[in-house]
């Protein structure tokens, strides 16, 4: 990153399709349903996640609410078209192998990348400053998307960029966010002074993570680049897990309150993006 003047249907059947018409005793082989039903049957799919990969029917029919004999209708459903698979022995259910199919296909016709710099450009066109989207490569948090400023003072991101996790919004961003033992680690190396406004104290780094925490939002005043203001909010994969950080990079002059709340407003709208475009789901803690 460096600061430069530059010029430039009413109603849906799922069917038991096991091959055979005798498998039709083992549930329900036809449920005739409107949208309702359907999100009721695809509801029982969000209980799964990184801590429970594994559901038996009572626990299924607990969580939802729903009797057994409609829970286990839904999972006969689910089942026959590989949404869920029943485990022989142990009778409990996982998610089933056609997430696998959809995942690559959605990569084969909207790759991830190209989804991302979609995310950032509109971020850029939303704010008019120079967007990017960061994501955990090895031990660094780097740029994977960035859609440049037009305007001829402005902030250069370069692709592939480091966010060091200290002196950017990026960085304090991911770091609220992460686990303890990353923090930790994080933070346990000899941290660069970029320049004279740079925390390199671990202890003030860590009041400043409780704000973000409180927020959301991180916020990063000429600790990497000076006269140059970062602003990011974390986004998440599944189980509420930190991914990365969707921010703006802009000249401490153009931020004006009333720019800002627009700024603001944009970064989380990208992070929401970014969460759904990963599968992911916000902490029960996040403050938004």
């Amino acid at each position: 990153m460096y600061y430069m003047l530059k010029a430039t249907p009413n109603s849906v059947k799922l069917f038991m399709q096991s091959g055979d018409k005798a498998s039709a005793t083992k549930g329900v082989d036809t449920v005739t349903a409107g949208p309702s039903t359907v999100l009721k049957a695809l509801t029982l799919l969000d209980f799964f996640n990184e801590r429970r990969h594994s559901i038996g029917l009572s626990d299924f029919a607990k969580l939802s609410g729903y009797n057994k004999s409609t829970t286990l209708r839904f999972l006969t459903a689910l089942e026959s078209k590989g949404f869920v698979e029943q485990d022989e022995k142990t009778r409990l259910y996982n998610l089933g192998p056609a997430f696998l199919r959809f995942a690559q296909l959605r990569e084969a016709c909207f790759p991830v990348v190209d989804a991302v710099n979609t995310i950032a450009r509109d971020l850029n066109t939303s704010t008019g400053e120079t967007a990017h989207v960061s994501a955990v490569s090895g031990e660094w948090l780097v740029s994977v998307g960035v859609a440049e400023s037009q305007k001829a003072n402005r902030v250069i991101v370069e692709p592939g960029e480091p966010c060091p996790y200290h002196a950017t919004a990026s960085g304090l961003a991911y770091l609220a966010f992460a686990t303890p033992g990353f923090v930790e680690a994080a933070l346990g190396r000899e941290l660069e002074a970029h320049t004279s406004d740079t925390l390199t104290n671990p202890r003030l780094i860590y009041e400043k993570l409780e704000a973000v925490r409180k927020t959301g939002i991180s916020y990063s005043s000429g600790t990497y680049e000076e006269e140059v203001l970062g602003v990011a909010a974390p986004y998440f994969g599944p189980g509420g897990r930190i991914c990365g950080a969707a921010a703006i990079a802009l000249p401490a002059v153009r931020a004006t309150d009333a720019r800002m709340v627009i700024i603001e407003e944009s970064i989380r709208t990208a992070a929401k993006r970014l969460t759904a475009l990963h599968g992911g789901t916000y902490p029960e803690d996040f403050p938004y």
